[in-house]
């Protein structure tokens, strides 16, 4: 387990070591890799392990497994990320931008919705995946910090 740990933590200092070159060599911006492409990449397990356990029926577990990871980020990881910042003097806050909060807010909203009820359809699916899109495209649009205030 820890020489899993050590393993996984050198290739996301590489894999967040590349960003920057990917961002000039391909005109990828910034915030679309943030928040589309690396979550994509850095959860593939745990996505995997959702359908998975979908496909056989046990929805329980599927949602825990999706929502539970995306708590323990919002919860755990984002908060404790700003300490080490603090703690390396590594300039980090928790003043985000109004897009990224209204994208939070609207995640907390719509993922509510869709568990209340206990039962899901295709529609709601679809409606998922259709903001996923949306935020996606906006993502790609959206000017870095470095461009907007230019």
């Amino acid at each position: 387990l820890l020489g899993a740990t050590v393993t996984v933590a050198i290739c996301s200092e590489f894999l967040v070591d590349s960003i920057e070159g990917v961002t000039e060599e391909y005109g990828l911006p910034g915030a679309f890799i943030g928040v589309i492409l690396l979550p994509i990449v850095g959860n593939a397990a745990e996505h995997a392990t959702a359908v998975t356990v979908a496909a056989k029926g046990k929805m329980d577990l599927a949602l825990g497994v999706a929502v539970g990871s995306s708590t323990q980020i919002a919860l755990l990881v984002v908060p404790f990320s700003v300490i080490v910042g603090w703690v390396f003097d590594v300039p980090m806050s928790l003043d985000f931008r109004i897009f990224d909060t209204a994208v939070m807010i609207l995640s907390v909203f719509i993922t509510h919705t869709t568990l209340q009820d206990g039962c899901s359809n295709w529609l709601e699916g679809c409606i998922l995946v259709a903001i996923y899109i949306l935020i996606a495209i906006i993502c790609w649009y959206i000017p870095d910090e470095k461009e907007g205030h230019a």
